[in-house]
């Protein structure tokens, strides 16, 4: 395979990813792409703003392309967690082009850059010099680990769970995913009262 075809395979599931948090605002009102739905905070506009503002330091930054967006969330004076959550003066147009325009200009970085080129992760101390072939597996890493807390967080506001909007690549189990988690329960509840060795 030569670098063209790998760059395409990178692009595709770096994309797969992409897609996949995107779709999980959909149809959500403002309220539900923003509110905390864990301990910690987890909210899907979050996701997407944090996952932006990765992509624009891997891809962008550490080779020496910085973007010049404005990421005030990420300056030395910031609160800690900033990038994770939105003001209610950001809006969500504004996070998702944020988010549409770190994918122009780090597709941009894949494509005019050799997998080989060497940049450097200021904040990875000793392990600052790397490739963009192992960045871009990197940030595909954190944008499926992000599309999976998406994943999650939608379930839990409305249900709405997989991959895609149209297809969710889930099997449903005879007798529906209500009497699925039931069996479930049933089993953990099992298990707990079960001797263990």
């Amino acid at each position: 395979m030569d670098q063209d075809q790998l760059k395409q395979h990178l692009h595709r599931y770096l994309q797969a990813g992409r897609d996949a948090l995107m779709w999980k605002l959909d149809g959500l009102s403002e309220y539900d792409v923003r509110r905390p739905m864990t301990r910690t905070g987890t909210n899907l506009l979050g996701l997407v703003k944090h996952v932006a503002s990765i992509e624009l330091g891997y891809l962008g930054d550490v080779f020496d392309r910085p973007s010049q967006i404005p990421l005030p969330w990420l300056s030395p004076d910031a609160e800690p967690n900033a990038d994770l959550w939105v003001q209610p003066y950001e809006t969500r147009a504004q996070v998702v082009q944020l988010y549409r325009d770190a994918w122009a200009h780090d597709d941009a970085t894949l494509r005019e850059l050799d997998l080989d080129a060497v940049g450097h992760v200021e904040w990875w101390g000793e392990n600052s010099r790397v490739t963009l072939h192992q960045i871009v597996l990197h940030v595909i890493a954190e944008t499926h680990r992000h599309a999976g807390h998406a994943d999650i967080v939608r379930e839990a506001i409305d249900g709405a769970a997989g991959m895609r909007s149209r297809d969710d690549n889930l099997w449903g189990p005879p007798g529906g995913w209500d009497a699925h988690r039931e069996r479930l329960e049933q089993a953990a509840r099992e298990a707990q009262d079960e001797p263990t060795s």
